[in-house]
């Protein structure tokens, strides 16, 4: 071996160790944490709201014991909540605002693939302990749900309703 090639050698294993560095972190990153540019998308359910828009905010708790406090919400249409989920539990928790058709889908995916990775703005991964948020506006009037998705959950009736008057009535 001639001195390039120990020297191409040695700089291929140095990018390689400095890569397995960072691909290392990424698995003890926060995934709770929300994209800094929001994807607005419109949903049956709504859109991603603006902070600046906030008429109220709705606090939830969810628990161990596979359950939302409250479990329903009233909403006018054309509304935008902060929706301020805390995780009082020991083990992660969500919350996943949708449809009941789009959230069975979804919690038949998390059963099949548990370590699924996903991150919309209607969503909100939350740890034991910590607290995550939700901006949504109810652009449009009808009966919605939200879940926790993490295999197990959703099947053990960790679910709530949404209601979404229509024309501002709540």
């Amino acid at each position: 071996m001639n001195l390039n090639t120990f020297s191409l050698l040695g700089l291929t294993l140095a990018a390689m160790l400095a890569n397995a560095g960072s691909a290392s972190a990424h698995g003890n990153q926060d995934h709770a944490a929300k994209p800094s540019i929001i994807k607005k998308e419109q949903k049956e359910w709504g859109i991603a709201g603006d902070e600046k828009s906030v008429k109220r905010t709705v606090q939830f708790v969810m628990t161990d014991a596979m359950r939302f406090t409250p479990d329903r919400l009233q909403v006018k249409q054309g509304e935008t909540l902060r929706l301020v989920i805390k995780n009082q539990g020991q083990q992660l928790h969500e919350f996943v605002l949708g449809t009941k058709k789009e959230l069975d889908e979804h919690a038949a995916l998390m059963v099949k693939f548990p370590e699924m990775e996903h991150s919309e703005p209607y969503m909100a991964h939350v740890p034991a302990g910590k607290t995550g948020q939700i901006i949504w506006t109810f652009n449009r009037a009808g009966d919605f749900d939200f879940a926790c998705l993490i295999a197990g959950h959703y099947s053990a009736g960790m679910v709530g309703k949404v209601t979404v008057a229509k024309g501002g009535k709540r």
